[in-house]
């Protein structure tokens, strides 16, 4: 059997669009088992039926293809905390874990990069997938020759996260569709000096900057009319101290970073976001993906390439 865990992210940051991400200490569950025939059971947030077509599989399938090979019958187990369609990557989480467990199960021939681009790929950008797998905060860029490349920084210990989870979903897809095909040229310099800004906050671990890194004039007022009381939740959280405020991927979750001076009334302020049905989370920055051999490998219908029995 093999078991694999995986991090909720949080990505864009405000003006990140498609290229900034956190890793969260909110951890997707998956274990995996050889079988007769492909079987998928989940238990967590949300509802997902129990059959092979999930991204959990796909992903498990689409890595092993990558390398030649045919993916085996596995019966998947899922324990899952992370809140579907609601900014928090838990379709990345998903892909990431199958193309891990497709890693694992080649003996490593796919790498944690291979891991990476894959999933990328799969999910069409790399903001949620490259700190699910790396860990930290990321920063993603396109590379000419096709594949993106990433940079990793760890986020400083004294910023604190806090998540307002609202009790409706937003499918990334919707989220998309809101914006326009174009934008004007101010607002792109804008977005790249605030999304380079972002990355020195972190590097120089001075927060203080993030009230200017985190502003966005790219996605965020599209998306408000799709996200109720987003505005104001972000002018509240301004006020009640809060470094930084913003939609986490395409929402409708609204983050915060902030300090243990302000921790107290942002949460409150996140409160009157979510309402009664909703909730605050309050989380700290993580790894990369893991992966732990909870039995032989060879279980799973081949004996991987490291294994010298």
């Amino acid at each position: 059997m093999l078991h694999v865990r995986v991090p909720a992210t949080s990505a864009n940051l405000g003006p990140g669009f498609d290229c900034l991400g956190l890793a969260l200490d909110l951890w997707l569950d998956v274990r995996a088992r050889a079988a007769d025939r492909d079987r998928f059971a989940y238990r967590g947030e949300g509802a997902i039926p129990d059959t092979p077509d999930n991204l959990v599989h796909e992903g498990f399938r689409r890595g092993l293809a990558a390398l030649g090979r045919t993916a085996p019958a596995v019966a998947v187990e899922v324990d899952n905390p992370i809140p579907l369609a609601r900014g928090l990557g838990s379709s990345s989480a998903a892909l990431v874990a199958g193309a891990a467990l497709a890693d694992a199960w080649s003996g490593g021939a796919l790498t944690r990069e291979g891991v990476f681009q894959l999933a990328a790929s799969l999910e069409g950008h790399p903001d949620n997938v490259a700190p699910a797998v790396f860990g930290g905060f990321t920063v993603s860029a396109p590379r000419a020759e096709g594949g993106y490349a990433t940079a990793v920084l760890a986020l400083p210990p004294g910023w604190r996260l806090l998540f307002g989870v609202p009790d409706f979903d937003l499918p990334t897809e919707q989220a998309r569709a809101a914006l326009p095909a174009t934008v004007d040229r101010a607002d792109a310099v804008r977005t790249a000096a605030r999304a380079a800004l972002w990355a020195l906050a972190v590097a120089r671990d001075e927060p203080e900057l993030l009230r200017t890194a985190s502003l966005d004039v790219l996605h965020e007022p599209y998306r408000e009319a799709l996200v109720p009381g987003l505005r104001e939740a972000r002018a509240s959280l301004r006020e009640a101290g809060a470094h930084a405020a913003f939609l986490s991927g395409a929402g409708p979750t609204v983050a915060a970073v902030v300090d243990e001076a302000t921790e107290s009334a942002c949460r409150h302020a996140l409160a009157g976001f979510v309402g009664a049905r909703g909730q605050v989370l309050a989380l700290r920055s993580a790894g990369g993906y893991e992966v732990v051999r909870a039995g032989p490998t060879e279980h799973l219908g081949e004996r991987p390439a490291d294994d010298p029995t």
